[in-house]
């Protein structure tokens, strides 16, 4: 390696979010995270992702904690280190498309209340759908990280890669990220797609992966050899199985080379010894599945995330045909193909899962189908890569025509009427957008609130959450 320049690999701590979304159903709360925070922020971690994906909605539903309170602390905590969230673009932290106006407010105040980095991304990879975040981020000053969901299919080439690359850069974006979902991208595959990039544009270069399919410290080896920037890993104790390479093995990994991190193994010790018994008790209580911790290969083959998997089982559970778990997974190529090989991340991946069961159980393909299936076929989500499947989108949308425009395009501005709506609850500017994404989840959350801070019994505070208490 005597060619090669010093360039210490950066690394993003995923421990506060992704981590125990993939492996704790994004159970941890506020009040675990707080007391490791000032350790976390001596470390020199390029950013730490804490807030955005699914915490948001599961602090209010789940935890009853307000998402921006646990945002501020953090924040008030880490003095030294980026925080950095995860944005869905036009559908922000929900499932369904919002206006512009939603969207851009939500920018501004994830940022006036601490974040320095959002990694955007859209399901169907539509830029579209990305380029009002991307703006409204770069006018508040924040870093935007545009994320290109990684996926397998004769569609996805290098030169659509590299393509998609300089979109990125053009359309405003301070990094990219290859964000690989599912754990798909192997060794040498990693080498090519980040050379390919590094072609195309002079942006940094995130790898963010998951230990899914049992390839991915290797994965983000070859790929940093290949001049990636930055990688995603998670505290051991919350690494591995349907989350990130733990963040100690791969510092130890490019210790005394050119890659070399300088973090300090003795303090990640420490770190690792805090989260531990928050593993054993999640173990402990069943939070944490030991079969979520395994290699799972055939991720590869049927290219289906980890939670979309424990998705598939439990809707089968539920229809008493369990049996039919292999015949879901086969089917599950066969919908996506039918609905322009999207990549399967939320909530693409639950739509196609979802009809994928639909199909097997009622013995008829697209003999029942969800309201989000005809969605996607009616264009509602954006644009994929490959045409619809004719015959199919034909038997479910009838004569309706499909849109071709951007989704966003035909939302009228929603804040006036979002604001009106909360108006009753609202104690700070950001209730109006924990209402707007979640209305009913939000104003169960502002009664619980309320009784709260008036002194009235609430049996809410244990509702659903017998693991982790308030």
């Amino acid at each position: 390696m005597a060619d090669i320049e010093k360039k210490p690999v950066k690394i993003v701590e995923t421990v506060l979010r992704d981590a125990h979304q993939s492996l704790l159903a994004t159970r941890m709360t506020t009040e675990q995270m707080l007391p490791i925070v000032g350790k976390m922020d001596q470390v020199g971690y390029y950013a730490v992702e804490c807030w955005g994906g699914a915490t948001f909605d599961s602090c209010l539903r789940f935890l009853k904690e307000d998402p921006w309170i646990r945002l501020r602390k953090l924040r008030d905590g880490f003095k030294n280190t980026k925080l950095q969230m995860l944005f869905r673009g036009q559908n922000i932290l929900g499932y369904n498309h919002y206006a512009d106006d939603v969207v851009e407010y939500f920018v501004q105040k994830s940022l006036a209340n601490g974040i320095d980095i959002i990694r955007i991304f859209d399901c169907l990879n539509d830029m579209r759908n990305l380029q009002t975040a991307v703006t409204a981020c770069n006018k508040e000053k924040g870093h935007a990280q545009v994320a290109l969901c990684y996926t397998l299919g004769d569609s996805y080439t290098l030169e659509y890669w590299k393509d998609i690359a300089k979109r990125i850069e053009d359309m405003g974006a301070d990094s990219i990220c290859i964000k690989d979902m599912a754990g798909l991208l192997t060794p040498y595959n990693a080498d090519e797609l980040v050379r390919a990039l590094k072609e195309s544009t002079k942006l940094p270069i995130d790898l963010h992966t998951h230990y899914t399919s049992g390839v991915a410290s290797m994965t983000y080896l070859k790929a940093i050899e290949a001049g990636c920037d930055i990688i995603d890993t998670a505290m051991s104790p919350l690494a591995l199985g349907t989350s990130q390479p733990a963040t100690e093995v791969m510092v130890e990994t490019f210790r005394g080379t050119p890659y070399d991190t300088g973090y300090d193994q003795n303090l990640l010790a420490e770190i690792s010894a805090y989260f531990q018994p928050i593993r054993e008790e999640a173990l402990k209580s069943g939070r944490l599945n030991p079969k979520v911790l395994g290699v799972d290969i055939k991720t590869l083959q049927y290219q289906v995330p980890g939670g979309m998997l424990s998705n598939l089982v439990s809707q089968l559970k539920e229809a008493g045909q369990e049996d039919k778990y292999l015949q879901v997974l086969e089917e599950v190529p066969r919908v996506r193909a039918d609905f322009g090989e999207p990549p399967l991340v939320t909530p693409s991946s639950q739509i196609v899962g979802t009809q994928a069961v639909l199909n097997v159980i009622s013995g008829e393909r697209y003999k029942m189908v969800t309201k989000e299936t005809k969605k996607i076929l009616m264009g509602e989500f954006g644009q994929t890569v490959k045409p619809f499947n004719p015959e199919v989108q034909k038997k479910i949308i009838g004569d309706e025509t499909p849109i071709t425009c951007r989704p966003a395009d035909l939302i009228a501005p929603q804040l006036p009427q979002f604001e009106k709506d909360c108006a009753q609850w609202k104690q700070q500017d950001e209730d109006v957008l924990s209402y707007a994404l979640f209305p009913s989840v939000a104003k169960e959350f502002f009664e619980y609130r309320a009784a709260q801070q008036t002194g009235v019994d609430s049996t809410l505070a244990d509702k659903q959450n017998k693991t982790y208490p308030v």
